[in-house]
């Protein structure tokens, strides 16, 4: 069995959390032997596609023509694009057009959680089987690492008696950066980081005026990959991760990875979490300030090992099975069906 990985949206990909999703299944499947590639021009048996516009579903109809099975990865939906950038409210039926041209036309969908899975079956056009099945995450790449500790406080000359509260995301008003600029600017004596970046011609009103109005002890380096990014999440005191909508949230797998205390907005995705147990949960930026202070203040280590416990089943090598899984039922279905 070949899969190919198709890769639309290169520049998207480089930063977004379908790019994460898209580079975690490549080293999942390889982690299980899988003949994986992004070549479209090499052979293939199925194909698994991470984004929704028009190079993805030209492609996909010419998958369809030769009878080859057709997975379609649901990390958007209706809910999750509005409110993200400018505009977003002027095309969304554009968009809810091509969710619907590849969710309606796939072998089978995976999305990374039954929320969003939820959300999928009441569009009422999706005929074909949807799993759930994690984005998953690099257990080893989150372990605590000094060297990438002393890079992430040296790029920002922290010291260490400095209280670090992180975010990361792109500059999407949906991604709640601006209660964590209010955040911020309730707890002057703690300096927030916000890692992320997106255009300013596609930043809302809401995000251009906090960030132009952000207080001296919010930082926002943009985009930061490597060891800066992963010394964060071990280095920093707590993750505050404000999104009013997610699918999963790939950043909160990392925090959990790396055991880094946890704050979510208290939405319907992370209902299968436990608040206290492997996180805190608030509704408004009061609460997120309480939490905050309330994690500077106690002993954080038992909810942090239970969320450790929790994302270690969702390790790369069990996705990367999992998928497998899914391809070879896949391809098993369609060509009974075909036969038929």
């Amino acid at each position: 069995m070949r899969v190919l990985l198709y890769k639309e949206m290169q520049n998207m990909l480089k930063v977004s959390g379908i790019g994460r999703a898209f580079r975690q299944q490549f080293r999942a499947l390889e982690m299980n032997g899988v003949d994986v590639t992004s070549d479209k021009a090499h052979p293939f048996d199925i194909v698994h596609f991470n984004t929704v516009f028009e190079e993805s579903f030209s492609f996909l109809k010419h998958a369809k023509r030769k009878g080859i099975p057709v997975v379609v990865h649901a990390h958007s939906t209706k809910e999750d694009f509005l409110n993200s950038f400018n505009f977003s409210k002027y095309i969304k039926h554009w968009f809810y057009a091509k969710l619907k041209n590849m969710y309606s036309n796939a072998d089978v969908i995976i999305t990374p959680s039954n929320y969003s899975k939820a959300l999928l079956e009441s569009y009422g056009y999706i005929k074909c089987p949807i799993k759930v099945l994690s984005n998953g995450i690099d257990l080893k790449e989150y372990e605590r690492d000094p060297k990438k500790i002393d890079a992430f406080r040296k790029h920002f000359n922290l010291s260490d008696k400095d209280k670090v509260v992180i975010g990361v995301g792109l500059l999407f008003e949906r991604k709640g950066l601006h209660d964590f600029i209010e955040v911020a600017r309730m707890m002057p004596d703690i300096k927030f980081i916000w890692f992320g970046t997106l255009n300013k011609a596609m930043q809302t009103k809401v995000i251009k005026n906090a960030i132009e109005d952000k207080p001296d002890n919010m930082i926002m380096p943009g985009y930061i990959a490597g060891d800066i990014i992963k010394g964060a999440f071990s280095s920093a005191n707590c993750l505050l991760f404000p999104s009013y909508e997610e699918t999963e949230g790939i950043v909160v797998l990392e925090a959990m990875a790396s055991r880094l205390p946890i704050i979510v907005r208290d939405i319907p995705v992370y209902a299968d979490f436990t608040h206290g147990k492997e996180l805190l949960k608030g509704s408004s930026n009061l609460e997120f300030a309480t939490k905050i202070q309330q994690i500077f203040k106690k002993d954080m280590s038992a909810m942090t090992e239970a969320a450790y416990q929790n994302v270690s089943q969702k390790d790369l090598k069990l996705i990367g099975q999992q998928l497998k899984a899914i391809y070879e039922e896949t391809i098993e279905r369609v060509k009974n069906h075909e036969n038929n």
